[in-house]
């Protein structure tokens, strides 16, 4: 079992950068990959980005290659996702989730993640 609180959201000028948390409860963090969710009103919640177990591979949608990072520190049970050059289209609920794996596979559906946190919004003013 893995609980997981979001946190770091905001509001932001378009151009501004936010960095989210996903604190993580358990003790084999490190056995998750995690991974980046957003849902914006009226749309299905889509893929962001994704990171291994380790923290040595990583994997980010296009739309937010070159503008944000996903990383992680397992010593602090948590995951973060660096927002950079924000723009009005990023505003959503951005949710962080995970996936027990053996081995790193990029996983980019929602089924893929057995848990999620809560969510946390960013809304990003043009």
């Amino acid at each position: 079992q893995v609980h997981l609180v979001e946190s770091g959201g905001g509001l932001v000028q378009a151009g501004g950068s936010l960095r989210l948390s996903c604190a993580a409860s358990g003790r084999t963090f490190s056995r998750y990959a995690m991974g980046w969710f957003r849902q914006a009103p009226g749309k299905e919640r889509e893929f962001v980005a994704t990171i291994s177990g380790g923290g040595g591979m990583t994997y980010h949608v296009d739309s937010a290659k070159g503008r944000f990072t996903i990383s992680r520190d397992n010593a602090k049970n948590t995951v973060y996702l660096q927002m950079n050059s924000l723009k009005p289209e990023d505003t959503a609920v951005y949710y962080c989730a995970a996936d027990r794996q053996l081995r790193w596979v990029v996983k980019t559906r929602r089924d893929d993640y057995n848990y999620w946190g809560q969510g946390t919004q960013v809304t990003v003013s043009s």
